[in-house]
């Protein structure tokens, strides 16, 4: 697996697959409001807005996830639907806390996402509590909970 800068070239693949990751992931939990405005035109935006904070995983000249960093936080974090399962997310894990560099560093997981929350766990991050949190919409912010989950990392 290869860990690059997001191209502009890769918008399309990496906006559908957070699109269809998100739907996977926060349907069934997120509050009606937020879930009526994710659409995909929605994904392509923030994916043209974020593009600088997007890295990449490759393998096999196919893309198999990504992450988004926003200084001290994992703002996004997706792997392919074919490739969810195969070890895949941990070497990315392994990736984004590289670039994240040392200190305390912090992820939102969505109240309610046991999946992602497992394997934030697993990975070593540990779960600070429930806080309200900012997300972006097409229509402007809108605060949902989430559950902050934390890590002070020391990258030698």
């Amino acid at each position: 697996m290869k860990i690059k800068p997001a191209q502009v070239a890769d918008t399309a693949v990496l906006a559908d697959m957070w699109y269809k990751g998100w739907y996977q992931a926060h349907a069934k939990i997120v509050p009606r409001a937020l879930l009526n405005l994710r659409t995909p035109a929605e994904f392509a935006a923030r994916m043209d807005a974020h593009l600088g904070q997007t890295h990449v995983a490759w393998q096999d000249d196919q893309i198999v996830g990504f992450f988004m960093l926003d200084q001290d936080e994992i703002y996004q974090f997706y792997v392919n639907h074919p490739y969810q399962g195969t070890g895949i997310a941990t070497r990315l894990m392994h990736a984004a806390e590289q670039a994240l560099g040392d200190g305390l560093k912090w992820l939102a997981c969505s109240v309610g996402n046991e999946r992602a929350a497992a394997f934030y766990e697993k990975c070593g991050w540990t779960q600070a509590g429930a806080i309200p949190y900012e997300v972006e919409t097409g229509e402007g912010p809108l605060v949902v909970d989430v559950w902050r989950y934390e890590k002070r990392l020391s990258i030698a």
